[in-house]
C-alpha cells in the first residue's frame, strides 16, 4: 500500500480516470466538476502539486493540468481501479473462437489476437517463438499519441525488429499474471507514449507464448486487463479440451 492519504488517493483515482478518457492533462477545475471530493478548488490544486512532487503526477506543459505518470499509473492499476466483470456472452463466444482452432497453434494465436484488439480497442499482438501476429493496428491510428508517424511508424516496424520487442518483454518484473511496461520505462523515445500489456502461456508441454496488446499509456486498463487475463487462461486450457 502506498503513504498517500485517502484524499490523495481519490484524487489521484480521478485524475487518471479523466486523463484516460481525454489524454489531455487535468485541471483541478474538471476534476471537481466530476467528482465529489469535498474539497476547494484550491486545495485539489494543492494536492495536485504534491502528488506531482512523490511522483505520481507531471505538468507536460505550462499549463496547471496534471498527467499521469508510470508511477501513478502503476498505482491506480495496483491498488486503485476496479476492473470490469465481462461479460458472459463475451466469454462464451471468445471461448468457442478460440478453442475451435486448437488443433492449428497459429491460426488459434491468430483467431485469439483479433478477439483482444476487438476488445480492447488497441493494437494486439501474439509471439511464438520468434514469429508475430498482430492485428487492430488501425485502432491506434485514431488516437493521439499516434498521430506522430514517427510514433507509429517506430511501433509497426517493432513487429519486424523482434530485438526491440524482446527487449521491452525482458523487463517485466514480479509474479503478476500481467505485466505492464510503460514507455517511459524503455530507453525508446518514440514510446514514451505508449504502454504494453501481455502475459505468457502455455500450450501444453512443448509450446508456450505471449499475447498482449500495444496502445496509448492511458490504456483502459479496467477492461483490456481482465480481456487479456481471460484470452491468456483460454489459451493455457486449449491444449488440455478433448
Amino acid at each position: 500500500m502506498s503513504d498517500l492519504s485517502d484524499r490523495q488517493r481519490q484524487l489521484l483515482q480521478a485524475i487518471v480516470e479523466l486523463y484516460v478518457k481525454s489524454g489531455e492533462p487535468v485541471p483541478s477545475e474538471a476534476v471537481e466538476k466530476t467528482y465529489d471530493l469535498g474539497v476547494s478548488p484550491a486545495t485539489i490544486r494543492n494536492e495536485m502539486v504534491k502528488l506531482t512532487d512523490l511522483g505520481f503526477l507531471k505538468q507536460p506543459h505550462t499549463s496547471a493540468g496534471r498527467a499521469p505518470t508510470s508511477m501513478g499509473f502503476r498505482l491506480y492499476i495496483g491498488e486503485l481501479m476496479k476492473e470490469k466483470e465481462l461479460p458472459i456472452v463475451d466469454e462464451v463466444a471468445i471461448r468457442q473462437q478460440v478453442l475451435d482452432q486448437r488443433s492449428q497453434f497459429n491460426r488459434m494465436l491468430q483467431v485469439a489476437t483479433k478477439a483482444l484488439a476487438k476488445k480492447s480497442g488497441a493494437l494486439a499482438l501474439a509471439i511464438n517463438g520468434h514469429e508475430v501476429f498482430y492485428t487492430g493496428a488501425a485502432n491506434i491510428l485514431d488516437l493521439p499519441e499516434f498521430y506522430d508517424i514517427d510514433v507509429t511508424r517506430f511501433v509497426l516496424s517493432m513487429f519486424d525488429e523482434f530485438s526491440i520487442l524482446e527487449r521491452i518483454i525482458n523487463r517485466a518484473q514480479g509474479s503478476e499474471t500481467v505485466h505492464v511496461i510503460f514507455g517511459e520505462e524503455t530507453e525508446f523515445e518514440y514510446l514514451r507514449s505508449t504502454s504494453f500489456a501481455f502475459l505468457d502461456f502455455e500450450f501444453g508441454p512443448e509450446k508456450e507464448g505471449i499475447i498482449g496488446v500495444i496502445g496509448p499509456n492511458r490504456l483502459n486498463f479496467p477492461i483490456v486487463l481482465p480481456y487479456l487475463r481471460y484470452i491468456g487462461q483460454v489459451l493455457g486450457e486449449a491444449s488440455k479440451v478433448g
